[in-house]
């Protein structure tokens, strides 16, 4: 059993069938719950990004960045996913667009009905009748969140430089579970031994096809390809 969560990650002797048929259980609600929080995500006008990372690889900054290029034309509202405190959407509302804090209270990762709660609570903060586009900002973690469908249109994994780029070898199922991998803070790549071509490499060998992107959300250099990635998404 996950210390953090309760999630069951190892399965013994006896209890092999009661753990599997719980997990099973729990996985098939939150399926159920994942695709009705499509359909709704869907009926608001929206699009849904689920941003899965490890701790500090960047996803708020990212989406302040995202915010301040897209705010003037697409109405954005972000599910902000942590533990404890509300530090990150209060980081998100000072970029002057809705933010839902969902604390965990420990687990280590959002599940389908906590999205589902987050919805409603952003419906009601929607501006100019709804959204176009919806940020899940997972909690910090490349294991947990890889299982839980939340409702998500796409899937987008970041991969930090300070991390390392063996991450995708060592967390195949959530890099396989990506529609788009962020290499992000490239500009610390001359004070980090991480090699882009290695991460593209494990990534696409995991999902021959990935689209990855490496940008800085610092300096903003690549993040006119993400910009761009966005855009075409809502054009379809």
């Amino acid at each position: 059993m996950c210390d953090t969560c309760g999630c069951q990650l190892h399965d013994h002797h006896h209890h092999d069938a009661k753990v599997v048929e719980v997990n099973r259980s729990l996985l098939e609600a939150n399926q159920k719950q994942a695709q009705s929080n499509r359909g709704h995500i869907e009926q608001m006008g929206a699009l849904a990004i689920n941003l899965i990372s490890s701790p500090g690889s960047g996803k708020t900054t990212l989406l302040e960045r995202t915010i301040e290029a897209l705010k003037d034309t697409v109405r954005i509202g972000v599910i902000e996913g942590d533990i404890e405190t509300e530090r990150d959407a209060d980081r998100i509302r000072a970029k002057g667009v809705p933010a839902v804090q969902l604390t965990t209270g420990g687990a280590c990762h959002l599940d389908a009905p906590m999205v589902h709660g987050g919805l409603h609570v952003l419906e009601h903060f929607a501006k100019g009748g709804g959204y176009d586009l919806i940020f899940i900002e997972n909690v910090g973690n490349l294991v947990c969140p890889a299982t839980f469908d939340l409702g998500e249109h796409r899937r987008v994994v970041l991969l930090s430089t300070p991390e390392g780029s063996d991450k995708p070898a060592k967390y195949p199922a959530t890099f396989r579970s990506a529609d788009l991998v962020l290499l992000t803070k490239t500009d610390l790549l001359p004070y980090f031994d991480f090699s882009v071509e290695e991460a593209v490499k494990e990534a696409q060998m995991l999902k021959p096809g990935l689209q990855i992107l490496s940008l800085s959300a610092t300096t903003g250099e690549g993040f006119e390809q993400w910009i761009e990635y966005l855009k075409n998404m809502l054009k379809k």
